[in-house]
């Protein structure tokens, strides 16, 4: 195996402090091809659906695969902007609120980065980028709140494999979760609580997370107890009592149980036990993207008023709110800690260059 290397290094190069921030991903384009591009690469990743995996391929790409891109290629479509995908443009202003942050405090040796683990930017190429930056120590964050296998770890898995394939690695650092971070429950808070100072507030707060097949939780992930947790933190930081919110679970795929209560199924029946109208905000959301701005704002919302529901209010996931921002750089700070920025002195890039030719390098 040939290791990928640098055919262009210089002993003088400038370092650099490297964090790459990641999302799921998202199609290139609202079209039935790039769907299935898209769904093929995100539904054949092991830690998404764990399914033997000869089982997997014929019914991946003799059924879904041959059925699926259509139709959500029509849901992209009523999301999409001119700009792109929510996802995509949503998560490139975070990048941006970060760097600006960073960069005023460190200075222009901390770059920082996004990149998606299935569609594009593709980590590799993103990490090409910042390796040929001089980014020598590496800190990664996923914007996945709370730790799942089927999210965080699968990040971890892309970037593991990009640098079994690499000669040089950086030094490196992953957050894998930080669903009771105290900025990230502040965040989430001050947007309920300015929603509900422009909107008024509705009779109950549904926090709703995506779900995942039941036997994850049954084979250890903690992913269950950490979307909990993270209820119960913002509850209590709302003062809300225990039956004025609940946490459920939406986005389930194919027929095996997921987590429960289901994020339709309890929004069908709450007019049915006397709630009339919600506030419905999902935490384990970073960006709005298809699954809340359709699946939630649009599609759920008609559920509960077609069971009879009379109020219902979507609260806009964080995106780039200046309090989502600090609480990322917060997290990204603490986590770089006894990691000193470079700073690049140019008589000592030109003295290490000097040695180094010394010993026999060309540059």
């Amino acid at each position: 195996m040939r290791y990928k290397g640098e055919a262009n290094f210089r002993h003088d190069q400038p370092e650099r402090l490297g964090i790459l921030v990641t999302n799921l991903g998202t199609p290139d384009a609202p079209t039935t091809p790039a769907l299935r591009r898209y769904l093929a690469q995100f539904l054949a990743d092991p830690r998404v659906v764990e399914v033997p995996r000869a089982i997997w391929w014929f019914i991946l790409n003799g059924i879904i695969l041959r059925l699926r891109p259509r139709k959500s290629a029509a849901a992209y479509r009523k999301v999409w902007e001119a700009e792109g995908s929510p996802l995509l443009t949503h998560t490139a202003a975070q990048c941006e609120g970060i760097r600006k942050a960073l960069q005023a405090k460190y200075g222009k040796n901390v770059v920082v980065a996004f990149a998606m683990r299935y569609g594009n930017p593709g980590i590799p190429k993103v990490l090409d980028d910042l390796k040929s930056q001089g980014v020598r120590k590496l800190l990664v964050l996923p914007l996945y709140p709370q730790y799942s296998a089927s999210t965080s770890a699968s990040t971890f898995d892309a970037i593991a494999l990009d640098f079994m394939r690499r000669r040089w690695l950086p030094d490196f650092r992953f957050i894998s979760h930080y669903p009771d971070y105290p900025p990230y429950i502040e965040a989430m808070a001050k947007r309920i609580e300015d929603h509900w100072a422009e909107h008024g507030r509705k009779q109950k707060l549904v926090l709703s997370y995506h779900g995942v097949p039941m036997k994850y939780l049954k084979r250890g992930d903690p992913y269950h107890c950490e979307c909990h947790k993270t209820s119960r933190l913002l509850a209590q930081r709302l003062g809300l009592e225990k039956d004025q919110y609940m946490t459920t679970f939406q986005s389930r795929f194919g027929a095996e149980e997921w987590l429960k209560p289901y994020t339709d199924e309890t929004l069908k029946a709450l007019p049915g036990h006397g709630v009339e109208s919600i506030d419905v905000f999902c935490p384990g959301f970073s960006s709005d993207c298809l699954e809340t701005i359709e699946e939630i704002n649009e599609e759920n919302r008609d559920y509960f008023m077609e069971a009879g529901g009379r109020g219902f209010s979507y609260i806009p996931a964080l995106n780039d709110s200046p309090a989502h921002i600090d609480a990322l750089v917060q997290l990204i700070e603490e986590n770089l800690q006894g990691w000193a920025v470079p700073d690049n002195n140019p008589d000592t890039l030109a003295e290490r260059a000097r040695r180094a030719r010394a010993i026999g390098a060309e540059a």
